[in-house]
């Protein structure tokens, strides 16, 4: 009886070190975490955590794996984010559960897109190939296996590029090319030899004795697993192990060793149930059923028979459903009931169909077994007249249903090639707007800038020419002239006081006009530059101003949200100078849920909120909080200074 094999296939993933005990290694990056390390290294600790708890507690690992992607996402991480929704897109495959897997790493993709990864991107589109290897569905298997390929050989990854091509050859034996599969597995193992890669050679070793076995080669076959199993067990292999037990397993079937066979797919049971393997559970409990079948100890088939179908219908992996629909019909024909017999080779028959795209067959499923009563034999007979009758009616319609055949196909091509063109015109229709949308937003964003450039300056050049010859007329005035009025006097410093302000003040729009963003080191030190001034005139000021280690001093700000935050704590500095008399005043810029909090204490004289007048800038501080979409809060208290929160 032919069988189905399972092919070993693995993911692109960091290697571990077997003989190393899990839970130490668990251990030790727990201690990590409670040192309370940067939340880059905690997002590490917390991703190999995830890795490590894989074969021990499935539930842990996706545990951990959360953690990853919430601490990420709170940190702005986006390498850690990518790594995380990679690591729990492997545990979702590890389940068989491949449609979320495949969530998962498309979400991964799309950050390592942006984020340039190119050996990332390479390894997920091996585990895309993968996922639609297992369901059956080669053509695209064989296209992201390709573009993976190219990456690393572009790379000069040898050892990456054996695994991609282990995987291809794969893809070959699905599509029933077994020579040529067995070819590449050659070349890989020699591959394998050269780099010392034990865990790459029981894989291809695997691999070969899989194609030996599609070519009729047993004694070759055999020869390869028993190699293979050896490595596995010589180095711990217990994934690949659980797999060599359960294709050898099926070989010994095949040879009627069913005692010898029974052993080792029950190796292979017990160490796919403690790595979760679900896509191998499957498999080998579908082996086992048809040893039993075989044995006739239709019990114990029984079990293992709906086990295999259950976990492959749950799962949706289409090569094992067909395997179990057949061994359905097997069943249930040892069991002499035709009603279920029939049932199960149409499904085998409809699945069959849809994977290879190949001709509706005949819908007479021939049943061979044999029955022991004369009422039997003569149903059977029955059934064979009616089946050669319909087959003489099919015969006369033959020459006609082969020549609408040819004439679907020659109109299937003709559609699909007329599609692929306006596919391909669509395209290029749709490259050429985004062209064109881009360099339409890259010239309004030019003519902005110069304009910005041309207001700045007209100010600098004009208004601010002007302004310094009323200060240059105003010194003149005073030092030309012996003005006796004391409040002529007063009045002349009041403007040129004034005057000047209003340069500081227009030397800071310019500043922000000449700026596309303002990160918070320019916010610092522009702040630094109008407290030195006014240092100038108080010299015994006390000021500080911080920025919390957790922040970048790159952050980065529009030119309207840095100019407003500058100017709202210039105005409360001054308040705290000018109203509050304060000695020491102290600005903190800091990271609190996710906003920028800017908060400005002053040890002054403080006020009653509730009895304030307008006058002294919280009116237009507030208007100013309002435009950038802020919040700002005021808490002062008479005699105990003043504290203002600015949170964006």
């Amino acid at each position: 009886m032919k069988r189905k094999l399972l092919s070993l296939t693995f993911l692109l993933l960091t290697s571990v070190c077997l003989s190393q005990d899990n839970s130490k290694i668990i251990d030790s990056l727990k201690r990590v975490i409670q040192s309370k390390p940067s939340d880059s290294i905690k997002i590490k600790a917390y991703s190999d955590l995830c890795w490590y708890y894989r074969t021990i507690s499935i539930d842990s690992a996706f545990k951990y794996g959360n953690l990853t992607l919430k601490l990420s996402k709170e940190t702005h991480n986006k390498s850690g984010e990518a790594q995380a929704y990679n690591d729990i897109g492997i545990l979702h495959y590890d389940l068989a559960d491949y449609d979320e897997a495949l969530k998962q790493y498309r979400t991964s993709l799309k950050l390592r897109n942006v984020l340039n990864d190119t050996m990332g991107i390479a390894a997920l589109y091996n585990k895309i190939g993968l996922i639609h290897q297992n369901t059956f569905k080669l053509d695209s298997a064989i296209f992201y296996a390709t573009k993976a390929l190219k990456i690393y050989e572009g790379k000069n990854h040898t050892r990456y590029v054996a695994y991609i091509k282990t995987n291809i050859a794969n893809i070959y034996r699905g599509l029933k090319q077994y020579q040529k599969a067995l070819d590449t597995h050659l070349e890989i193992a020699e591959v394998n030899k050269s780099i010392n890669d034990n865990l790459g050679l029981t894989r291809t070793y695997n691999n070969i004795a899989n194609a030996y076995l599609f070519l009729k080669d047993t004694i070759q076959s055999e020869a390869f697993y028993l190699k293979s199993i050896d490595l596995a067990v010589k180095h711990n292999y217990k994934k690949e192990l659980a797999g060599l037990y359960n294709n050898y397993g099926g070989i010994l079937h095949d040879m009627q060793k069913y005692t010898k066979a029974i052993e080792y797919n029950a190796k292979a049971l017990k160490l796919r149930n403690e790595l979760n393997d679900n896509y191998g559970i499957t498999s080998t409990s579908l082996h086992l059923a048809g040893l039993y079948i075989d044995l006739k100890h239709y019990a114990k088939a029984k079990n293992y028979l709906y086990d295999g179908l259950n976990l492959s219908e749950k799962f949706n992996i289409n090569e094992l459903k067909m395997d179990a629909y057949d061994k359905m019909a097997s069943f249930y024909a040892f069991k002499r009931i035709p009603d279920s017999v029939m049932y199960y080779k149409e499904l085998y028959k409809s699945l069959n169909d849809t994977i290879y795209n190949s001709r509706i067959t005949k819908e007479v499923a021939e049943i061979q077994e044999k029955y022991d009563t004369a009422e039997r034999e003569k149903e059977i007979q029955t059934q064979r007249a009616e089946i050669a009758e319909k087959e003489l009616k099919l015969n006369r319609k033959n020459t006609q249903i082969i020549g609408l055949v040819a004439l679907a196909v020659l109109l299937f091509v003709l559609g699909y090639l007329l599609y692929n063109q306006q596919k391909l015109k669509n395209r290029q229709l749709e490259k050429e707007n985004e062209l064109k949308h881009a360099l339409a937003e890259i010239e309004t964003h030019n003519k902005l800038q110069d304009q910005r450039l041309r207001i700045s300056r007209d100010l600098h050049d004009n208004i601010g020419a002007q302004l310094t010859f009323i200060i240059s007329s105003i010194e003149n005035l005073q030092y030309g002239f012996k003005i006796t009025n004391d409040k002529l006097k007063d009045k002349l410093t009041g403007i040129g006081a004034f005057t000047k302000d209003t340069i500081y003040e227009l030397r800071d729009t310019i500043w922000a006009m000449n700026k596309n963003e303002i990160t918070l080191e320019d916010l610092q030190g522009r702040i630094s530059n109008f407290i030195d001034k006014a240092n100038l005139s108080l010299s015994d000021l006390n000021f500080n101003i911080k920025i919390d280690e957790g922040l970048s001093t790159k952050l980065v700000y529009t030119s309207v949200q840095g100019m407003n935050i500058y100017r709202i704590i210039q105005e409360a500095v001054n308040n705290a100078i000018k109203y509050g008399e304060a000695s020491s005043i102290y600005v903190l810029i800091e990271n609190k849920n996710n906003k920028i909090v800017f908060s400005i204490k002053d040890d002054g004289k403080g006020f009653d909120i509730n009895d304030i007048e307008e006058g002294n800038g919280l009116n237009n501080m507030k208007k100013r909080a309002s435009d950038i979409d802020a919040d700002i809060v005021f808490n002062s208290e008479k005699g105990k200074g003043t504290s203002i929160i600015l949170s964006i």
